[in-house]
């Protein structure tokens, strides 16, 4: 997928998200790159191809009054690793949202394991109604 066409995939899952958390978002830069810095990877004890995004900066939950004059907090959405990962179309749309969905949770303030919590009780909902059985899914991210 050429990169304009996977930012809209991008942009669409920043549509999807409910209005009083977009109106929440401030001071923050999404973006896309081709893969992961191997020093991130690194830094992270990633050893495999798993990380598709990543936030950078200081969630809601821990700034303080003074908290201000800073650079944007970032995530970078990764676009090969979850190309790689996705069979179809519809898969790296699917992932895309989940992890726009998981780096702003970041932003926000929660934590990895209440995040996997969240995206493993929509993946259950998700296989029952397809009359499947679940599938164990690839962990996305650390935060930094």
């Amino acid at each position: 997928m050429d990169r304009k066409k996977f930012e809209q995939l991008v942009e669409r899952s920043l549509g999807r998200l409910p209005k009083k958390f977009l109106a929440a978002l401030k001071n923050i830069a999404i973006e896309v790159e081709d893969e992961p810095p191997e020093d991130v990877l690194d830094d992270m004890g990633i050893e495999d191809d798993g990380l598709y995004g990543l936030y950078q900066g200081t969630p809601l939950t821990e700034r303080e009054w003074n908290y201000g004059n800073v650079l944007p907090d970032r995530i970078v959405i990764y676009q090969g690793p979850i190309e790689r990962d996705a069979r179809t179309a519809e898969e790296i749309e699917e992932i895309v949202l989940d992890t726009v969905v998981h780096e702003i949770g970041h932003y926000f303030g929660f934590d990895d394991d209440t995040l996997y919590e969240i995206e493993d009780e929509k993946a259950e909902k998700r296989e029952r109604g397809k009359g499947g059985r679940l599938e164990g899914g690839k962990e996305h991210e650390k935060r930094q």
